[in-house]
């Protein structure tokens, strides 16, 4: 039984790897090779973008202007992670099925909340912005919906199954005491998941700071704004500190994450 078992996950792994080796042939044909890959003069660009990383503009009114374009940034992305760790959490709490009394309702609650959590992170939120902006017009309201609606897909999907992968030898003590599946939940499943959870949200945190700084196109004068504005005049060295700003500011994210992290589980 173990070796059928085992040669069976074998083959689909073969299969897997021939399917993805596949599209990777089918994607370099499909490219037309015959035309160029660069434009013409694109070398001479290149050169020009990737030498001034070594002439960064460092005036002072500059680096305000990157410091209050940083700040903008920061300040789309928490509103718009907040609110879908709003909506993703208990999204992700039903979607788990640990609440549902029967399994009737299991099936139904997380075949239904599944559901709709693929749909929210199926569309990727340059097209929820885009939608939002027809919606509403150019506002900061429109870009921090289209930064919410796709990440709370992604972190609902992401805590359904952590809090759904619990151990179960803990939680039956808590049930041993009378506790209800509620109960169990709140002083069982998402405490020992909470870092785990905190981790990943400050990894899609991270991503959020990248798409609030593409996004910020909607309504305020974010890093991604003055990036394209800066690009237009090819101002390159001021393109590399408005990049070295956003790099400053995931590493600190990241070490935040981690100091939060480490706070938790020492």
């Amino acid at each position: 039984m173990r070796l059928s078992t085992g040669s069976s996950l074998l083959e689909r792994r073969r299969v897997l790897t021939l399917i993805l080796l596949a599209a990777l042939i089918w994607s370099l044909t499909s490219v037309d090779w015959g035309r160029g890959v660069f434009h013409p003069g694109g070398a001479g660009f290149a050169v020009q973008i990737f030498s001034s990383i070594f002439t960064p503009d460092l005036s002072s009114d500059f680096l305000k202007l990157a410091l209050v374009a940083s700040w903008k940034t920061i300040s789309f992305a928490v509103a718009g992670i907040t609110l879908a760790v709003v909506v993703g959490l208990p999204l992700g709490i039903v979607a788990s099925g640990v609440l549902a009394r029967s399994r009737t309702g299991r099936v139904v609650s997380v075949t239904g909340v599944r559901f709709v959590l693929g749909l929210l992170r199926s569309v990727h939120e340059l097209v929820w912005a885009w939608m939002f902006v027809v919606a509403v017009g150019l506002s900061p309201i429109a870009g921090i919906f289209a930064l919410a609606i796709p990440y709370a897909g992604i972190l609902g999907r992401i805590y359904s199954d952590m809090i759904k992968d619990v151990p179960e030898e803990p939680l039956r003590a808590l049930r041993a005491t009378g506790a209800s599946e509620f109960e169990v939940l709140v002083y069982g499943r998402l405490p020992m998941v909470l870092p785990d959870m905190l981790s990943y949200s400050f990894y899609r945190f991270e991503c959020g700071i990248r798409s609030a700084a593409i996004l910020s196109f909607i309504g305020i004068a974010g890093l991604g704004y003055q990036i394209q504005l800066s690009l237009d005049d090819l101002l390159y060295g001021q393109v590399w500190t408005l990049l070295f700003f956003l790099v400053g500011i995931i590493t600190l994210v990241d070490l935040w994450s981690t100091l939060v992290r480490r706070s938790l589980t020492s």
